[in-house]
């Protein structure tokens, strides 16, 4: 794993940060069985691991919690865990992630009335702060001024209904990815859900530079190679991005 490191702060991502190729292997994928083996097999190419968390609530299924994050904490103190929460109440566990361990703390928009004040508290916690959006979810006018006001580094627009694993990519979201980029040329936009070799040119050409992929790395015979055709791709996609801001 290169780059980020969750005893660094000064790695961590920001509005003013210049915009990288990220990929985050979901560990929903993986064999749990063996879950520390399978976590150290992605991040020599890797820069994240993606966490999801899921209540039974917000979304249909349950996933782990904070004893996860926790035990892959001690497997590295180094590690950028990017934990997203699938939860009907976001606040209730910033202080039980924060420490586990989580690096970045990602809620959902629609499952909180004071999502500045969750943005907030995740902040003063010490871990990043992302926003998630449903595939239904449009870009609100709320979200944007959680951006303005500087409350976010990172959205994730889920290409895929969030709660299962193993979904088709949703391509209907992507203008979403593509209004948010026209509008902050640094922000760090996630997207989550069916990418692959086969859908990642349309996810970063709309602008996503951070890709969670879970089946496509740990099912692939080559981890390393998925991983690195993923991020080839979108570092492609930022350097045409950088090259046509210059025109």
């Amino acid at each position: 794993m290169t780059g980020f490191d969750h005893q660094d702060r000064s790695t961590f991502l920001n509005l003013a940060s210049p915009l990288q190729a990220i990929i985050s292997p979901s560990i929903l994928a993986s064999n749990f069985a063996r879950l520390e083996e399978e976590c150290r097999s992605v991040l020599p190419t890797a820069q994240w691991l993606h966490v999801d968390v899921m209540d039974g609530h917000f979304v249909p299924n349950i996933s782990i919690g904070p004893c996860v994050v926790e035990s892959l904490r001690r497997c590295s103190p180094h590690w950028f865990l990017d934990v997203h929460l699938m939860v009907s109440a976001p606040a209730q566990w910033v202080a039980a992630m924060a420490a586990a361990g989580a690096s970045q703390y990602t809620l959902h928009l629609e499952a909180t009335d004071d999502a500045a004040g969750v943005c907030r508290a995740v902040r003063a916690a010490g871990m990043q702060v992302g926003v998630a959006l449903k595939p239904g979810t449009e870009v609100t006018p709320l979200l944007l001024q959680l951006l303005d006001d500087g409350l976010v580094d990172m959205v994730l627009i889920m290409t895929v209904e969030p709660g299962f694993g193993g979904q088709s990519f949703m391509h209907a979201v992507l203008p979403k990815v593509t209004a948010l980029r026209q509008r902050y040329a640094n922000l760090s936009i996630e997207v989550d859900g069916g990418l692959s070799a086969q859908t990642i040119e349309a996810a970063a050409a709309a602008g996503a530079n951070v890709i969670v992929a879970g089946t496509s790395v740990f099912k692939a015979a080559d981890r390393a190679a998925e991983i690195g055709v993923l991020k080839a791709c979108v570092e492609k996609h930022i350097a045409a991005g950088l090259q046509q801001q210059k025109l």
